[in-house]
């Protein structure tokens, strides 16, 4: 389906994947961008009940914010003449022709909620040869893109896939995910970690833009330029 001659170019959202061990980042652009993404902020206030005015005010950082954002995964409008029977099953056209799957992307998904496998096996053979403590592996370092003003490094809090449709071999073609995300902030990393720079930096921009806002607010107010100072 051709889209509208004059309809604006549409950014896509992504989940990227960064592993140190990797060159190669894993990069799942969304098909359909989520019509609807539920942000939580939960403010991290330093004084607590009875602290005086003065610690009231006061912040012990960034607010914990997490992410709820529904991804539909469609293969089906890669081929042409699907047809489901009643059962949710795809049936093959005549010849028997293979029909694309989602196989990949989705594993691409959940792999972000796995430790790689050669560092599973081999923590199994250090506690084999009797070490006592071995340290939990590394993830990897995920980043949540919603456009140029909003690269967010999160971490994956929970998951959840519904697959609606299989092809002949069983293999899905149309899935709706539910991913819940919790935003890695300054106040969860070193601060040489990548994560620190890139949620300081999105802050920055929050900062830029809401004083773009206020100073509209201001005008819309009292009519013409306004000085605060």
């Amino acid at each position: 389906m051709s889209s509208f001659p004059g309809s604006p170019k549409v950014q896509k959202g992504a989940i990227v994947g960064i592993d140190p061990f990797n060159p190669v980042a894993t990069v799942i652009v969304f098909q359909y961008n989520p019509e609807k993404l539920t942000r939580t902020l939960q403010v991290q206030a330093a004084g607590g009940d009875g602290g005086g005015f003065s610690e009231a005010q006061r912040l012990k950082g960034a607010p914990v914010e997490t992410i709820k954002v529904e991804v539909e995964i469609d293969a089906t409008d890669q081929v042409e003449m699907v047809e489901i029977d009643p059962t949710g099953q795809v049936k093959k056209p005549e010849g028997g022709a293979p029909f694309t799957n989602i196989y990949p992307q989705m594993s691409a998904l959940e792999l972000l909620a796995y430790p790689k496998s050669a560092l599973v096996v081999t923590n199994s053979v250090f506690l084999a040869l009797g070490t006592t403590e071995v340290v939990p592996p590394l993830g990897q370092l995920i980043l949540f893109v919603w456009g140029l003003k909003r690269v967010l490094p999160v971490r994956l809090t929970d998951f959840s896939i519904t697959e609606e449709a299989f092809d002949g071999d069983l293999n899905p073609i149309r899935a709706q995910v539910s991913l819940g995300l919790r935003v890695l902030s300054y106040n969860d990393v070193p601060l040489l970690h990548p994560a620190y720079a890139l949620f300081l930096t999105h802050q920055v921009v929050k900062e830029v833009m809401a004083t773009i806002s206020s100073v509209s607010n201001l005008k819309g107010v009292f009519g013409g330029d306004v000085k605060l100072f």
